[in-house]
């Protein structure tokens, strides 16, 4: 017996190699099946089958890290074509190639390459770097083939972002289809080596996102960027090739850099004591990072109003539409140039123009770098191709100087060509400056002094024959009368373009019923189409309207304010006399209203777009609770108020109600409740307390509706007589929250974004506004995929009498509004 005791330990080990794994190799006698894998020698990696959810039947190759319990595939094998079932084998055979067999041993996928070789092994490197190489090779590097050369949608040290000039090999991130679907899909991440290189970000073929050029420290547009204890970065640009990539300084940190399916590029890093991943940062992280906001010569800074701004020595290239705030066109500079005397100004603290367009040469000094400039007319501006030790290298534009961006810290310095005039006038020469200033100074101080006596004689004259000295008002009380010295009052208190009324009805076809496209608490909505072209929404005040002078100041100055992509563009107001009105973009797709809760639209948002509009409408509400100049709480979300522009994306309107607080101010308390039933938040409705968890509750309830296809307080249900948040509530609790999903998007759903959404809304309408996560929360929660607390019961849920649904029975401090208009009540405590 002691004889065959070796042969049953070698036939068990064996055994224990098939069922368990096979090391980290895959030779030509080996394979593994669907639930084998392998395993880095070092326990980091691991490569085997997965679903991307657990309710799928879709069957893919893939890598991920070992030690992690949450499965985040960093790389994946057969993106386009998922296994549909368990049977899938991944083999290797000559010449040198892994191929993956599904259960008719057809390949589904498999590898290239350039060589062949009789003894092919694959292997999982410490790395997470899966490679094939000859076993006979007495070189280990000696790859024929690689996955770091095919990445998916994340990057981990070790790994190269770039081009091989050698073979032509470009090396980009690509975003999943989707959460559930490793399919690439339309976001890609490059390190673009064209002219010089830079990090940037791309919808499709278009540019979207750009950190900017390398500065020998980091991206020029990302000052954050910092060697730290947990990772070190660089770009290596020699004659073979050019990249980036960044290594572990702390190899017990586990972090990557990941493009999400809606775009979000984030540095993740897994947390052990809450297994879940983090977002340590964002690549785009505020309005200033979209592409060529603010056109060619523009400069856009997040903490100005408005967000862009002209070079000094630039001016808008269309007036209008910069008054807008369309930015695009950009600006050009106030006098041409003529080639023969131009010269350079110095801006400081930017982020470096796109360097598509652009020459560099690592040993010139600045001052040679500025004589080539000077001598192409082409050449727009230059700078230091590397900062560090005082400066070194050339670098400089051909053509237009685009996406630039003012840092608060860490920008750098550019120079630009302008005219012999303007750099004159741009000077150093203090002596010059102070001899100017006193030259134009002078006489403007006399100038002003003979007004003022003049104003002085006026004013004295008046006073004497009794005539009243018209004033310019600090606010605005009440409807003005009828005359123009009041409306001139009126219109210093606002900061946006003022359109005379004449235009307005010209526009309107006379405010004509065929131009009405809306009607709400404000009044009544006109589409117009100014003399240009441009197509308008008016929004009215009406003589009946609730909501007089004190909505209308408050909205123009709220959102005048404002940039975001998510908020309605003001463009003008209005006010004559008793006509008070307010000029929005003209918004194609109306408001969201109109498609969720009809039948036959609702067909027209699939999963996709709602999805979109969730995480749209978060971000927008983000942004006025924590990234605006002034924290505003809206205090009248809801559907109607959420206006969709061509491509269906959601832009948050109607700001009449809003509450603007500066500081560390999150919240108010208020006998003047305003807003809409069925959105409102227990604590507001009752006690008038308000405030950014108002929203946030709001949002919650906006997010159930989009889901469901079905009004708060409209819902009607055979089985119970909960309103929707009840509803939702009950079936979360049961583990059924599917069936709350409006029929519609059974064909277009995501299971696990659509679990996630409902969880997310549920999280936000609870009863306790401490319990609501803030906005930036819940645009964390939508865009990751860590583990979501579990949501406590929520507010205005308790039953209803069936014949009343919209009425609550729990509160009647507050009368409803059958209507869902907006309502305003000064409420008696």
């Amino acid at each position: 017996m002691e004889k065959f005791l070796p042969l049953f330990l070698l036939c068990f080990l064996i055994f224990l190699q098939h069922v368990y794994g096979q090391g980290d190799k895959i030779t030509t006698s080996q394979f593994i099946k669907d639930g084998e894998f392998i395993v880095s020698s070092d326990g980091t990696f691991e490569l085997g089958f997965f679903s991307p959810v657990e309710t799928s039947t879709s069957r893919y190759v893939g890598i991920w890290y070992k030690e992690i319990s949450v499965i985040t595939p960093v790389w994946v094998a057969n993106r386009l074509a998922p296994l549909t079932n368990k049977t899938g084998v991944l083999k290797v055979i000559q010449p040198g190639l892994v191929v993956l067999h599904n259960d008719t041993n057809a390949t589904v996928w498999s590898t290239n390459s350039t060589r062949s070789v009789k003894n092919p092994v694959a292997q999982l490197l410490n790395t997470g770097n899966f490679v094939v190489r000859d076993a006979n090779d007495p070189n280990p590097e000696n790859f024929l083939w690689q996955s770091f050369d095919y990445p998916s949608d994340t990057l981990i040290a070790g790994m190269k972002l770039g081009r091989d000039l050698v073979t032509g090999l470009e090396r980009y991130l690509t975003s999943w289809k989707s959460n559930d679907d490793p399919a690439p899909g339309e976001y890609t991440y490059h390190c673009d080596p064209t002219g010089y290189p830079q990090d940037l970000m791309r919808k499709g073929p278009n540019v979207i996102y750009r950190a900017g050029p390398w500065n020998g420290l980091r991206w020029s547009g990302a000052p954050n960027m910092v060697n730290n204890s947990i990772t070190s970065f660089g770009l290596v640009m020699n004659d073979r090739e050019i990249y980036y990539k960044y290594e572990l300084v702390n190899k017990s940190v586990v972090s990557s850099l990941v493009v999400k399916s809606n775009g979000n590029t984030m540095r993740m890093i897994w947390i052990a004591k809450t297994q879940g991943w983090v977002n340590y940062h964002s690549a785009d992280a505020d309005d200033c990072d979209t592409y060529k906001l603010c056109g060619a010569y523009g400069t856009c800074n997040v903490l100005s109003d408005p967000l862009c701004r002209c070079l000094d020595k630039f001016e808008p290239k269309h007036p209008d539409d910069w008054n807008r705030a369309d930015w695009t066109r950009g600006c050009v500079r106030k006098r041409a140039l003529n080639c023969t005397g131009d010269g350079f100004i110095k801006y400081t603290g930017v982020k470096l123009p796109d360097t598509r367009f652009s020459w560099f040469n690592e040993t010139m000094n600045l001052d040679e770098c500025r004589a080539v400039c000077l001598r192409n007319c082409s050449c727009m501006g230059y700078t230091n191709l590397d900062i560090r030790n005082g400066g070194s290298g050339c670098l400089l534009w051909i053509g237009e100087l685009v996406d630039i961006r003012q840092l608060s810290q860490s920008g750098n310095d550019i120079y630009i060509r302008m005219s012999a005039s303007d750099r004159d006038s741009a000077g150093s020469n203090s002596k010059g400056k102070k001899t100017i200033i006193l030259a134009i100074a002078l006489p403007l101080l006399f100038a002003l002094i003979l007004l003022g006596l003049g104003l002085c004689l006026i004013l004295y004259k008046r006073k004497r024959r009794g005539n009243p000295v018209p004033t310019t008002m600090g606010r605005l009380g009440g409807r003005n009368n009828n005359n123009d010295n009041s409306n001139q009052s009126h219109h210093e208190d606002f900061e946006l373009p003022l359109l005379n009324l004449f235009t307005l009805t010209n526009a309107t076809d006379n405010f004509s019923s065929a131009s009405k496209i809306g009607e709400g608490g404000f009044g009544q909505v006109y589409k117009g189409v100014l003399e240009g072209g441009q197509e308008v929404a008016v929004k009215r005040l009406s003589e009946t309207s609730k909501q007089g002078l004190h909505e209308f100041k408050n909205e123009v100055n709220c959102i005048a304010k404002l940039q975001h992509r998510n908020l309605v563009k003001l463009l003008g107001c209005c006010i004559e006399g008793e006509e008070m009105m307010l000029v929005y973009e003209y918004l194609q797709n109306k408001s969201l209203d109109l498609y969720i809760f009809e039948e036959e639209r609702s067909t027209l948002l699939d999963w996709p777009r709602r999805f979109n509009i969730i995480n749209g409408i978060a971000r927008g509400l983000m942004y006025l609770h924590q990234d605006s100049r002034l924290r505003i709480i809206h205090r009248d979300l809801k559907a109607s108020n959420v206006l969709l522009d061509i491509e269906m994306n959601p832009k948050i309107s109607d700001f009449g109600m809003a509450r603007s607080f500066g500081g560390d101010e999150t919240g108010a308390n208020t006998r003047r409740v305003v807003g809409t039933y069925g959105y409102m938040s227990p604590e507001y409705a009752v006690d008038g307390i308000f405030s950014t968890k108002s929203d946030v509750f709001s949002y919650g309830v906006l997010v159930l509706e989009i889901v469901s296809g079905k009004k708060n307080r409209r819902f009607v249900h055979p089985d119970h007589h909960l309103n929707l948040l009840g509803h939702a509530w009950i079936l979360h609790k049961d583990g059924r929250p599917l069936e709350l999903v409006d029929p519609s998007l059974v064909d277009s759903c995501y299971i696990s974004e659509v679990v996630r959404s409902i969880h997310v809304g549920l999280l936000c309408v609870q009863q306790n506004p401490e319990d609501r996560p803030s906005m930036s929360t819940v645009t964390n929660m939508l865009t990751n995929d860590g583990v979501l607390p579990p949501p406590k019961h929520p507010g205005f849920f308790t039953q209803r009498k069936i014949g009343d649904v919209d009425k609550f029975t729990w509160s009647t401090q507050t009368p409803s509004s059958i209507n869902e208009v907006t309502i305003t009540l000064l409420d008696a405590r």
